[in-house]
């Protein structure tokens, strides 16, 4: 069996079937004279082989992927002038991917990845357009007068690893009018710069824009288009003249935008980015320019007691014209009714297949109880802000009230589980005590899923909670079924990148934190903070800072924000930035230190904490609370810990002034009592370390600190520093 490198071409007719079912016998004619007439000369100009041809496609060999590449632009070139030269009722627009990569060769036929590998960039290509992979790109990229564009890393059918992948473009000024696409990708989904669908006459047919021949208001779009429907469920204006009516508006946007997320054959636009527009929607084009998308939903809600009326409209962008719309005068019971029917017509409109289990998903009403319904889109309107205590225990209260009334309500129990899992990693103890919200989360986000196996939020919970506790495998399983679940979901797609940037797979991170930040493209600053993290770890801090930094300011006094600008400042090099934020965390949390975020993330991979580490050192970060640096002469040893611990009382002061006791008995515990907190635990010496563990603090780590005479004036004989505290201290009498 030979094995060689060759360059692949594969072309294939875009849309064969579809013509084929108007004429079938005129799109045979088209093929074949395209074949012999075009293609043919082409091939034998640029010193290729055709393999073989397959119904409506071609696989053709040759030893230079240069020439390979410079046959498909020559093709493709040809196609757009005649094209535009001929009133041809039945033109045939190509996909064309090239690859350079080992096949197999038997007698006149090959196969092997490398041929895989070019069909699969076929499918990704535009008709008319090109796709070639990145070992393709890496030996045309200097010696062929085209532009690129990168569509990032794609998972592709029955390849194991994810492929980098290009488009090409004929102008090569074009290429630098289109953001990157490694910035906005989806992860095993397939895009593309320029999909249009048309309306006329009632009929929507699909119809590619020829590369180098989008319309200019295409060109202004902030994000190239899809390869599938993309909408945003722009939001509901509430006409009642109620105020107290507006969480329906949104509550209805909401709902729509979540059913239409969970269909993998349309591109849905995160809520948050949507209502970052409101107010700000006079101009459809403008609309759909800002947020890359082909069709907008829009409608107004209005409410009179039990009578409800909604109007919605689902427009072509591109055209201004109103696909499909419809006016609903109901009860208000049949709220459910209208949303299934509303989203089955854009299903409809926009000729999207559904799976069985999508069908499954968006045919099931998330409650049959309206009032419960009603706390629940309440809840969710507060838990946009998230900003203060008050705010978090409304939207509990909501979540709450929901289950109350529907106790078989899977997404309030979902909601609840969001909250607490909140709670416990940021140590939000003004609510519950750590332990508490991890057990509330756990509890939430399970009895969630055994009302809803396909929740994602739940899933979503669950993979956090899994993450911290060190169960990688688990935790990963979670966040994907939560993506299944709802495969546009943005929180979804970044809690999925955050784990596998913690977890040590770089790529798959980027990837996933490309395509939350395209459903997404205007942020919440807490989502912006998370992707900022997303990318510090996986060392691409041009993109993390910027994202860090509008976090930082809507969120000024968000821990995470200054501690990862303190060290992304320091990698590049920017030493003044890193010292002023180093001073702004110490100032806002003095006691930082490198110990305390070293027992933090000691779930993250080694070198992901060493990374980070690294830098908050670089930057100055102590090594204790409060910069506290020991004189090892005056370190007890591990006997002089045990002697201090044996049925000892100790008395003293934080560093802070509250005053406090600590007790420890003879078999290893210890309680401890100040003036808001009373707290029992588990103590252990480990050479020259006391160690602790208290249940709900610190994620109930078992986390050491040391003990020092106290050289300094003052009644204090002992000094007890620990990742979170320093303490001065006398054993009593």
């Amino acid at each position: 069996m030979e094995r060689r490198l060759a360059a692949i071409l594969i072309a294939d007719v875009a849309g064969y079937s579809r013509l084929s079912q108007i004429d079938e016998e005129a799109a045979r004619r088209s093929f074949n004279a395209d074949l012999d007439e075009l293609i043919k000369p082409r091939i034998a100009e640029h010193h290729g082989r055709l393999v073989k041809t397959m119904g409506d496609g071609l696989l053709v060999e040759f030893h230079s992927v240069v020439d390979a590449l410079q046959c498909a632009i020559a093709i493709q070139r040809e196609k757009a002038r005649q094209k535009s030269a001929s009133g041809d009722a039945m033109p045939l627009r190509f996909r064309i991917g090239v690859n350079l990569g080992d096949i197999i060769v038997e007698d006149e036929d090959i196969h092997g990845d490398g041929v895989n590998i070019a069909d699969r960039m076929q499918t990704l290509a535009e008709p008319g357009g090109i796709a070639i992979s990145g070992t393709t790109y890496d030996q045309v990229k200097t010696k062929i007068d085209a532009g690129f564009i990168s569509l990032g890393r794609q998972k592709v059918r029955s390849i194991a690893e994810p492929i980098r992948v290009y488009r090409v473009v004929f102008d090569p000024a074009m290429a630098r009018r289109f953001p990157q696409l490694s910035k906005r990708v989806r992860r095993g989904a397939v895009l593309a710069i320029a999909l249009c669908l048309i309306a006329g006459g009632g009929a929507y047919l699909w119809h590619r824009l020829d590369i180098g021949e989008t319309p200019a208001f295409v060109r202004r779009f902030a994000y190239p288009l899809p390869d599938k429907p993309s909408v945003a469920v722009l939001p509901f204006i509430n006409v009642s003249g109620d105020s107290e009516q507006d969480h329906l508006a949104e509550g209805l946007t909401d709902d729509l935008i979540t059913e239409l997320s969970k269909v993998s054959g349309l591109f849905v636009i995160a809520r948050h980015s949507v209502f970052a527009l409101k107010g700000d929607m006079g101009k459809t084009k403008e609309v759909a320019a800002e947020l890359g998308v082909h069709y907008l939903l829009e409608g107004t809600l209005q409410r009179a007691g039990p009578q409800l009326r909604i109007n919605v409209k689902l427009i072509d962008a591109l055209t201004g014209l109103s696909m499909w719309g419809e006016r609903y005068d109901r009860q208000y019971a049949d709220l459910f009714a209208i949303q299934d029917d509303v989203t089955g017509k854009i299903i409809s409109a926009l000729k999207v297949e559904l799976n069985e289990g999508e069908r499954t998903q968006i045919e099931k009403i998330p409650s049959d109880n309206l009032e419960a319904y009603d706390y629940y889109m309440r809840a969710e309107h507060e838990g946009l802000l998230y900003s203060d205590v008050e705010t978090y225990r409304r939207t509990l209260s909501y979540y709450q009230k929901a289950i109350d009334l529907d106790p078989n309500f899977a997404d309030a129990h979902a909601g609840i589980a969001r909250v607490a899992v909140d709670v416990w990693r940021n140590d939000y103890n003004f609510l519950w005590s750590a332990a508490v919200a991890r057990k509330i989360a756990y509890d939430a986000a399970g009895q969630a899923l055994k009302l809803d196996p396909n929740n994602a939020r739940a899933h979503t919970v669950l993979a956090l909670l899994q993450l911290v506790d060190g169960r990688e495998a688990e935790a990963r399983e979670s966040a994907n079924r939560a993506v299944t679940a709802q495969p546009n979901s943005a929180e979804a797609a970044g809690n999925l990148a955050l784990i596998l940037s913690q977890t040590g797979n770089h790529d798959g991170a980027i990837a996933e934190i490309d395509r939350a930040l395209r459903l997404d493209p205007s942020p919440s600053p807490s989502f912006q903070l998370l992707a900022g993290i997303v990318l510090y770890t996986v060392r691409d801090n041009r993109r993390a800072v910027p994202l860090i930094e509008a976090a930082r300011d809507a969120l000024p006094n968000a821990e995470p924000a200054r501690e990862y600008l303190t060290a992304a400042y320091g990698f590049d090099g920017d030493r003044v930035r890193s010292a002023a934020e180093k001073t702004k965390l110490l100032e806002l949390f003095p006691e930082s230190n490198l110990t305390y975020y070293g027992y933090l993330y000691d779930y993250w991979r080694p070198a992901e904490l060493e990374h980070h580490l690294t830098g908050l050192k670089a930057a100055g970060i102590p090594a204790w609370p409060f910069g506290f640096v020991g004189n090892d002469a005056d370190q007890l040893d591990e006997k002089a810990l045990r002697d201090l611990i044996d049925g000892k009382t100790w008395a003293g002061k934080h560093k802070n002034g509250t005053a406090f006791v600590q007790y420890f008995d003879k078999a290893g515990n210890t309680a401890y009592r100040s003036a808001n907190t009373n707290i029992t635990g588990t103590v252990d010496v480990k050479g020259n370390r006391l160690c602790e563990r208290f249940s709900g603090y610190f994620l109930d780590r078992m986390v050491c600190g040391q003990v020092y005479r106290n050289r300094d004036a003052g009644d204090a004989q002992y000094v007890h520093v620990t990742p979170q505290a320093l303490m001065f201290f006398s054993p009593a009498p």
